[in-house]
């Protein structure tokens, strides 16, 4: 069985499903495109056909993101983690939002089997609490022209990312990422 549940930010969902354990290990099925609609329909998320599953693999202390895409490749998300843990952060990227700028935090960890997903107009990024196992369905293909981002340590956005940011290790691209202001020309 596949639950819901609504985050802080309408359309950013907290996915959960049933895990069957037994003296050999356990067994969840992680992804049903029909149970996955069945379970996020009632919070309002039409239906959503994913095209592609990303995995990374990130060593204790790294942060990706916050990346998005603009339209019309803009994506949507679903993300995992099958091993270690993560705190997992999407922030409302729509000018015409009221909650335009805010962000939720979820941790996500191989334990907790957690999913987090994230709608078209939201940037993503986490930090790796320990060494992770990312993977992450997305609904649209990658495209370079495209491609966007805020700077993870941004002080509008103020994100806790649950680890030492004097300690972060961040690639040169997500360093260069500009803040939400200059993003936004505010």
């Amino acid at each position: 069985m596949t639950r819901a549940a609504s985050t802080q930010l309408e359309g950013v969902v907290i996915v959960e499903t049933d895990i069957f354990r037994d003296e050999r290990g356990s067994f969840a099925e992680t992804f049903s495109e029909r149970a996955f609609a069945e379970a996020v329909a009632p919070l309002g998320i039409a239906p959503v056909r994913f095209v592609q599953d990303n995995e990374s693999h990130s060593l204790p202390g790294v942060v990706r993101g916050l990346h998005f895409q603009r339209e019309p490749h803009a994506q949507a998300k679903l993300v995992r983690v099958a091993a270690g843990r993560i705190l997992d952060v999407a922030v409302d990227m729509r000018e015409r939002s009221p909650a335009f700028g805010r962000w939720v935090a979820v941790e996500l960890s191989a334990e907790n089997r957690r999913q987090l997903f994230i709608p078209r107009g939201f940037a993503h990024g986490f930090a790796a609490l320990e060494e992770a196992v990312v993977i992450y369905k997305v609904d649209n293909y990658y495209a370079p022209e495209s491609d966007a981002g805020v700077l993870w340590c941004d002080p509008t956005l103020a994100i806790d990312w649950g680890i030492d940011p004097a300690g972060a290790i961040v690639s040169a691209k997500d360093t260069a990422l500009p803040t939400f202001a200059e993003a936004y020309k505010f």
